[in-house]
């Protein structure tokens, strides 16, 4: 079985600027799986947030919701 952390933990591990491993599902259902990243900056408002891709430079934004692992966590609200 995997190891759960709650929503909050989570993104307290993203608002350190920690480097973690990400699986986001996509508007389509997919999920994306992204490797080495950063938070950059977080919007209270839309509850997106600014990610950085270490490796390649590239930045992306995405919704906290859409959060479903972190590291070796599963990821529930």
């Amino acid at each position: 079985m995997k190891k759960a952390i709650h929503i909050s933990q989570a993104l307290a591990m993203l608002n350190h600027g920690e480097r973690v491993n990400l699986i986001v599902v996509s508007s389509k259902g997919k999920l994306l799986f992204f490797d080495d990243v950063i938070s950059l900056s977080y919007d209270t408002y839309k509850g997106t947030r600014s990610i950085k891709f270490v490796r390649s430079g590239q930045i992306r934004t995405i919704h906290d919701v859409c959060i479903v692992g972190i590291n070796d966590f599963e990821v529930f609200l």
